[in-house]
């Protein structure tokens, strides 16, 4: 058996280049080709155009979502604002009547000690004329 010289083996592979070559140049102007790599594009197209939209319906969804929870939050604090000013008042009537209430033990206090003091000093007017009618009748 006899093996291929340098010259031989590159020319082998210089024809099998323009064999390839050759077959890729009929593939490309074959009719059939081109339509079924349109075919393929629109696929791909369409593959994009349905991505797209699934990507906008996904950021519209989401721009709901988040003006839903905007309002809903704006809701919570409203309400919480409300309870809070009831809260408030509530307390603040209750600080009216407490005053009021202290108002009207101190003034309870302060008419039960004049009636004291007024008992106390009647009491010692009472000694006094008892005192000055025993001084008398001596």
């Amino acid at each position: 058996m006899r093996q291929p010289s340098l010259a031989e083996r590159q020319e082998a592979a210089a024809a099998a280049k323009k064999e390839l070559l050759e077959r890729h140049r009929e593939k490309m102007n074959d009719p059939g080709f081109t339509e079924r790599q349109a075919a393929r594009k629109a696929v791909v197209a369409a593959r994009e155009i349905r991505i797209a939209e699934r990507r906008a319906a996904e950021e519209a969804r989401i721009a709901r979502e988040a003006v839903e929870k905007a309002a809903q939050e704006a809701a919570e604090r409203a309400a919480q604002e409300a309870a809070l000013e009831a809260e408030l008042a509530a307390e603040e009537e209750l600080k009216t009547r407490e005053a009021a209430a202290r108002l009207a033990a101190a003034e309870a206090r302060a008419a039960r000690h004049r009636e004291l003091e007024a008992a106390l000093l009647d009491t010692r007017k009472a000694r006094k004329a008892a005192r000055k009618a025993k001084k008398r009748g001596r």
